[in-house]
């Protein structure tokens, strides 16, 4: 995915966010409802998340030099993880703590309608920023089921986006819920209950977050599709034995570090490696542009 799509998301995400971050403060404070205050808080922390997300996209596009040879492109992913503690940190621990707070001394909510118009139209904004990630996400995605890609995806801004957006989407229908049921059967603890069920989502949505930015944070390997092209082009050369090892890292979403192994033929001269190191080289980045470096290594076969 382009890194043009990826800010195209987070600008729409972030536009949506702010709207509605302001929307849903005035009617907690002018309502007295926890769960649109923890919904108010969400929408805060998201907009920081966007601004967080931007910045680190901005850091990873600079150059290699002598204190980072194979360039910046990893603090994205470090960056993308400082969003999943943050989403946990104040999004989900404060609703957590005023939903308890709200349970433990319930009070009723005024002007509900205000809360119901509030949430409709955030619905609507959050609906639309949901709908601009997941279609750049499907764009892109490499399996049919959704997880997997999610599991399989290099590029963390596109389902950082689209998860935020999931538990917003998600906040809204339980704080929704949690009004009208308060206000129809009159259980003024239903609001704090509501504040809850929202950091119970946006915990579970950070620790997911998390979990699929520690493998990007680490080291992950190339897709198999791009790994098994690049054996197969090597293996196609007359002048190749066998192919001992093909180690692949992203070093950023579209940036990959290729370690090859290989087994020359004995009776090759050493103009004829050099030549054919380098037309191999050539070919592996023409079919594959986000392999960035190639460091082929010959060895002969165990």
């Amino acid at each position: 995915m382009s890194s043009h799509a990826s800010k195209k998301v987070i600008f729409a995400a972030l536009a949506g966010n702010f709207l509605i971050a302001i929307s849903k403060s005035a009617a907690a404070f002018y309502t007295n409802s926890s769960a649109m205050l923890s919904e108010a808080i969400h929408s805060f922390v998201d907009c920081g998340n966007q601004g967080l997300l931007l910045y680190g996209m901005k850091k990873a596009a600079r150059p290699a030099d002598k204190s980072h040879p194979f360039g910046y492109g990893m603090e994205l992913y470090f960056w993308t993880f400082v969003v999943a503690i943050l989403i946990f940190a104040v999004g989900a621990g404060i609703s957590l703590y005023e939903g308890i707070t709200k349970v433990m001394d319930p009070h009723p909510v005024t002007d509900i309608h205000i809360n119901y118009i509030v949430l409709g139209a955030a619905i609507i904004f959050e609906g639309y920023s949901w709908s601009v990630a997941y279609i750049e996400f499907m764009k892109s995605k490499a399996h049919p089921e959704i997880m997997k890609s999610v599991r399989e995806s290099k590029d963390p801004t596109i389902f950082t986006v689209l998860f935020e957006d999931t538990a917003a989407m998600l906040g809204l229908i339980i704080a929704l819920l949690g009004l009208y049921i308060g206000d129809s059967l009159g259980i003024a603890e239903m609001d704090g209950i509501a504040s809850i069920l929202i950091g119970v989502v946006l915990a579970a949505t950070a620790i997911l977050l998390a979990y699929e930015c520690k493998g990007l944070l680490i080291g992950e390997a190339a897709d198999e599709a791009t790994i098994d092209n690049i054996e197969n082009i090597a293996q196609s050369y007359a002048e190749i034995d066998a192919v001992n090892e093909v180690l692949t890292m992203h070093m950023g979403p579209r940036d990959i570090l290729l370690n090859l192994s290989l087994d020359f033929k004995n009776d090759l001269l050493a103009n004829v490696v050099e030549q054919t190191v380098s037309k191999m080289e050539k070919e592996i980045k023409i079919a594959h542009p986000e392999v960035k470096r190639i460091f082929i290594e010959a060895q002969e076969i165990a």
